[in-house]
């Protein structure tokens, strides 16, 4: 009998350390984010960029409204026109949730840390909506706070 009871509770360990593996749809979005991570840390707007769907479609929420891939390009490079401007970029409590296979919904917080001539740490939340397109994930909604 004990033997068995081991038995059942290292198979539900098991099941349980499955379970929290995340998923590779889940790993593939990290992964953007983390790509988009390391451009902003080198000061690579365009590269940043290539996270989000070039799309007349994609849209920034921020303090304002900004439709379409290219004028939420020109928004950032307007808004952080020097290395120093950008800062060094960090991303956490990320969350990734599965809405069916083509949608994905990312909730997280960002940190920019910069020294005070450049306009001082900011950080904020942000909730971000994938879409799986022929090019990978691609954020396609991003509201930023």
């Amino acid at each position: 009998m004990r033997n068995f009871a081991i038995t059942a509770l290292l198979s539900l360990a098991v099941m349980f350390s499955i379970g929290a593996q995340p998923s590779a749809t889940e790993l593939a979005i990290r992964t953007v984010l983390e790509s988009q991570q390391a451009a902003w840390n080198r000061g690579d707007i365009a590269a940043f960029m290539s996270g989000y769907d070039a799309s007349e479609s994609t849209l920034f929420v921020g303090a304002t409204i900004t439709r379409g891939y290219q004028r939420v390009l020109d928004n950032y490079r307007r808004r952080y026109p020097t290395k120093q401007k950008m800062g060094q970029l960090a991303f956490s409590g990320l969350e990734v949730h599965l809405l069916e296979a083509q949608h994905a919904l990312v909730i997280g917080k960002w940190r920019l840390d910069r020294p005070a001539d450049a306009g001082g740490d900011a950080g904020g939340i942000f909730t971000l909506l994938f879409k799986k397109t022929t090019a990978g994930w691609k954020i396609i909604v991003d509201h930023t706070s």
